[in-house]
């Protein structure tokens, strides 16, 4: 690992799809069958998650922790996370939510020219900003309230699910009736 105080740009450089597929491999998240080099679709996804994570991750463990948001969402579960629960009780985030699944479960993966044009589409239709749109966001989709390194695991979630992992990726529409139905 580079010596030194890291920066975005010595993280994005230092990290690899070789380290993304290692952490996969290491978890049990990639099947031992796979073939990299007969797996293009799979080493596409590999390098852009190393792409979009790797620059928020000082170290082998946060891009760990990056990645397995990617595979592990359970709304139940992380609904009774105190910070996510702290997230959803601020005003507006309700509105936020319903705004956010229509939006979602109206089709279409979600790549970042779509991810833009629905908060632009929700800035319009409701009050919040700033935090207060992403963070319900985030939660609802990445699983928890954090920074925009959140965003980034949100844009990998579509076209991981049309790979065959050893475990299954839920997309984001998967994701977001989960959220729903657990939220009531």
């Amino acid at each position: 690992m580079p010596t030194g105080a890291p920066s975005e740009a010595r993280f994005a450089i230092f990290w690899k799809s070789e380290d993304v597929f290692a952490i996969l491999r290491e978890r049990g998240w990639l099947g031992a069958e796979y073939n990299h080099a007969a797996a293009p679709a799979m080493s596409a996804w590999l390098a852009r998650a190393s792409d979009l994570l790797g620059p928020h991750a000082a170290d082998r463990a946060s891009l760990e922790k990056l990645l397995a948001l990617v595979f592990s969402y359970e709304a139940r579960a992380m609904l009774q996370d105190a910070s996510n629960q702290a997230v959803l009780a601020r005003e507006g985030a309700r509105d936020v939510i319903r705004e956010l699944a229509n939006r979602v479960l109206a089709g279409g993966d979600l790549d970042s020219d779509r991810l833009k044009r629905i908060v632009d589409e929700m800035k319009a239709a409701v009050s919040c900003r700033s935090r207060d749109l992403f963070l319900p966001i985030r939660v609802a989709l990445a699983g928890m309230a954090g920074d925009g390194e959140l965003d980034r695991v949100i844009l990998l979630l579509d076209a991981a699910t049309k790979l065959s992992f050893a475990m299954p990726v839920k997309g984001t529409r998967q994701r977001m009736l989960e959220f729903c139905a657990a939220l009531d």
